[in-house]
């Protein structure tokens, strides 16, 4: 990264969350370019700033350039990644020719990749051995970051000087980012909070009330942090905005794609006809499958993830599955 503070910014997908992305940077002060592989998502940032498809309600800084050619990507100071975590890697491993190896990366994506049972980090340091990697994760809908509205993030990095320069080419004022040494924590409480959000939007679709919701908020933090131990990361972390403050926000909003694919399964609608027609995606779908496997492999007991996955993936009767939760043996709170 050069001294200055404008850079050039790359932002690997134009979603909700990677237009709130540019947003950010462009606020900040930087150049920005867009990657998106929908011409008409390109269409419409270059010629009416805005992106209709995926965050309507938004305008874009002039700033803000939209391309379909990773070429355009290659002489970034930074590159965000923030295509869906399931085609994270399909995407980087047919344009890592067109990512320059000293290129900091930014994971801005939350999940465990099914296929492989590796974390984003992990995959993508295949992919892209050479390249530093950092992770951007924090209590975030990409609608109220591209408005504005006051929102706290954590950057978490290895690289302390990397980490801080990164913090400042893309802090602005409605934009706060904390910094951390523990990408691993960060990216752990990003991919189980939506798995633990489908479960307190099954909760609110049964109306079992707020404490049940509470007792499952709680609850899934234990697990988050247990998984987040075993993959070397740090409790403090899983304690910040990238742990209990994100799982707090996904769990308790309606905005939440997870918390409403759950509240919709409480209200006994069918996963398949919920999903018929929608362009976006909720992570915790297939997150719950990764996280799981994960934590299987691991020998670590997480029964509200497994619980939401036999749920999403093994045609579990939701009643039942809740009885279940309900009768394990009692044990002291860890």
């Amino acid at each position: 990264m050069t001294d200055k503070h404008q850079k050039k910014i790359g932002v690997l997908g134009a979603g909700a969350w990677g237009t709130a992305l540019a947003a950010v940077a462009a606020e900040a002060g930087n150049d920005v370019i867009l990657w998106s592989r929908n011409e008409d998502v390109v269409s419409d940032i270059n010629k009416n700033h805005e992106n209709k498809l995926y965050l309507k309600g938004a305008n874009l800084s002039p700033k803000i350039t939209a391309t379909a050619e990773t070429s355009a990507l290659r002489h970034c100071d930074v590159l965000l990644l923030v295509v869906p975590s399931q085609h994270l890697g399909v995407v980087l491993e047919a344009g890592k020719d067109q990512i320059d190896p000293k290129t900091p990366l930014v994971l801005c994506t939350k999940g465990v990749e099914i296929k492989s049972g590796l974390l984003m980090t992990e995959m993508i340091a295949e992919i892209l051995p050479q390249n530093p990697i950092a992770v951007l994760s924090g209590p975030t809908f990409a609608i109220e970051v591209a408005n504005k509205l006051p929102t706290a993030v954590t950057l978490a990095c290895a690289d302390e000087s990397l980490g801080k320069a990164l913090s400042k080419t893309l802090n602005n004022r409605s934009f706060r980012i904390y910094q951390s040494l523990d990408p691993i924590g960060a990216e752990i409480g990003g991919a189980v909070k939506n798995v633990i959000a489908i479960a307190c939007g099954i909760v609110e679709g049964k109306k079992l009330g707020d404490n049940a919701r509470a007792a499952l908020i709680t609850r899934g933090l234990s697990e988050i942090v247990k998984l987040g131990l075993a993959k070397g990361g740090r409790r403090e972390t899983l304690m910040g905005l990238s742990g209990m403050g994100d799982l707090t926000l996904t769990c308790t909003a309606t905005q939440s794609r997870n918390y409403a694919l759950g509240k919709a399964l409480g209200e006994g609608i069918a996963i398949q006809d919920y999903l018929k027609g929608r362009i976006t995606v909720a992570e915790g779908l297939s997150s719950s499958k990764s996280v799981t496997e994960l934590a299987q492999s691991l020998s670590i007991d997480m029964p509200i993830c497994s619980a939401v996955c036999d749920i999403l993936h093994n045609n579990a009767n939701i009643d039942e599955t809740i009885a279940q939760l309900l009768a394990r043996p009692q044990k002291a709170e860890a």
